[in-house]
């Protein structure tokens, strides 16, 4: 094995939900009397934590009109957006092939919360895949790299045995901090170039390209 653990962005890298989070965000900013936000600007922000999102998207908005907008976001979110959200094609039976390695450690690092992680676990029945998670609202925001430190001493890995892979400079700058080997995906939300300024490892342009080299 090439890395004893693999730590995965999961929006935008494992699972195709990019199109949902900017039409819930689009509504909510809408709801909570923001105005108007383009695709363009959501897309930037997926990966951070839900507060963090905000406060870069909505500079200078005051509390509660940030509590309003994540309010009517997660409403859309969980209940009333019906946006297709699916795995990228071939993600599962690559997971599975990574889990048939006895050695082989498999872990999350994202931007939702706990809350929102365990209810997709749930529905996909995914959780079973990873052993260890971690969320931005139980540590730091990306592109803080406590989650990623967490996630090391809780699967007593080295550094330099684990590779973060994620489609966004957040999660590329995340691991950088700490000197963690990084895959940056390109098929997500962040242009290759913004990538390839955080120095990833290679940067991979299909789900096939980036299993396949893992």
């Amino acid at each position: 094995m090439q890395y004893e653990l693999i730590i995965f962005d999961w929006d935008g890298t494992l699972m195709d939900s990019v199109p949902r989070i900017v039409s819930c965000m689009q509504a909510a900013a809408l709801e909570a009397e923001w105005g108007a936000l383009s695709t363009a600007e959501v897309e930037d922000i997926i990966g951070l934590g839900l507060p963090e999102a905000i406060a870069k998207l909505c500079p200078g908005i005051l509390p509660a009109q940030a509590e309003r907008l994540r309010e009517r976001y997660a409403h859309h979110f969980v209940q009333a957006d019906t946006t297709p959200m699916a795995f990228f094609s071939g993600v599962e039976a690559h997971i599975a092939r990574l889990r048939g390695h006895e050695q082989q450690r498999l872990a999350v690092a994202t931007g939702k919360s706990r809350r929102g992680l365990d209810r997709i676990f749930t529905e996909t029945g995914s959780g079973a895949w990873f052993h260890a998670s971690r969320t931005a609202d139980e540590t730091r925001s990306k592109p803080h790299p406590q989650m990623l430190s967490e996630l090391l001493a809780e699967l007593a890995v080295p550094v330099e045995r684990a590779v973060m892979v994620g489609d966004t400079e957040y999660d590329m700058e995340m691991a950088r901090a700490m000197g963690m080997d990084r895959v940056g995906v390109s098929y997500g939300v962040h242009a290759p170039e913004r990538l390839a300024m955080s120095e990833p490892k290679w940067i991979a342009h299909s789900v096939d390209e980036l299993f396949d080299r893992l």
